[in-house]
């Protein structure tokens, strides 16, 4: 099984895209949604999180991890690596490459949680990649708890957006790296107030060709896998609110298991 593990419920878009690429096989997914957003806690308190995460995820037979959280992404993978035998996948790197990839890319704007930006995680890959290239990184730390509230619609969303992504649009960027899972609930409205011209990077997708093409490379793995099409998904704490939320991500009714940490 596919394990993925998030710092909430908007991970579940990385599972949306890894249902529509690689709908055979089985995905578990875990949000921690008890102690959700991880973008204000320290590296050593999500480095901490997200092991115990992944150890949730593996107890219950997950055989492939995904660090779907860029937050856990840029602290934690490389502990997680060397902690476990298990395939680690996270959300950065995929992004970085679809992004350098685009025909423009002189200007890079990427936005994330502040533990995110932060780190410059994003930044130190691009320019490992294209040293030419400019990067600009703006903190979004409202955007997880909109995304969370259900507030995808909200006139105040609309507005915090605008003003997220205003420096980004005076630095005329190329492309739009959305450095959170949670942010691609928000990517019409960004994509409308950064401008048509840019070319907005969604990290899931990105991610979940990657997974798909590392299976495709590594038929072994692939084939320890359970295929039979199933999820289940777990959280830290569940409300009526976050069920209802959950099953709007994935346009379908799912049940959140609860899980005492």
């Amino acid at each position: 099984m596919i394990g993925v593990f998030d710092s909430g419920i908007g991970g579940l878009t990385v599972v949306r895209a890894l249902k529509e690429h690689l709908a055979e096989y089985d995905i578990l997914y875990f949000g921690d949604t008890a102690r959700t957003p991880y973008g204000t806690k320290s590296p050593e308190t999500v480095i901490q999180y997200a092991i115990e995460d992944a150890e949730i995820l593996l107890d219950r037979g997950a055989r492939l991890l995904v660090v779907g959280c860029n937050t856990a992404s840029s602290v934690a993978t490389e502990v997680l690596r060397r902690r476990f035998d298990e395939p680690v996948f996270e959300v950065i790197s995929p992004a970085v490459r679809m992004a350098v990839s685009q025909p423009r890319h002189k200007r890079v704007g990427i936005i994330g949680t502040r533990a995110t930006v932060g780190s410059k995680v994003y930044e130190n890959k691009i320019k490992a990649l294209c040293p030419e290239t400019e990067v600009y990184a703006a903190a979004c730390p409202l955007l997880v708890p909109l995304v969370e509230e259900g507030w995808l619609k909200r006139p105040e969303t609309r507005r915090i957006v605008k003003k997220y992504l205003h420096p980004l649009k005076l630095k005329q960027i190329d492309v739009l790296i959305l450095g959170c899972t949670h942010y691609p609930l928000l990517k019409g409205i960004i994509q409308e107030k950064i401008g048509k011209r840019v070319k907005v990077i969604d990290s899931s997708e990105a991610l979940a060709c990657s997974v798909k093409e590392f299976l495709h490379d590594n038929p072994d793995i692939a084939t320890s896998l359970k295929k039979e099409s199933r999820c289940r998904f777990f959280v830290s704490d569940v409300t009526p609110h976050l069920q209802k939320l959950a099953s709007s991500i994935l346009k379908s009714t799912i049940r959140l298991e609860y899980v005492r940490l």
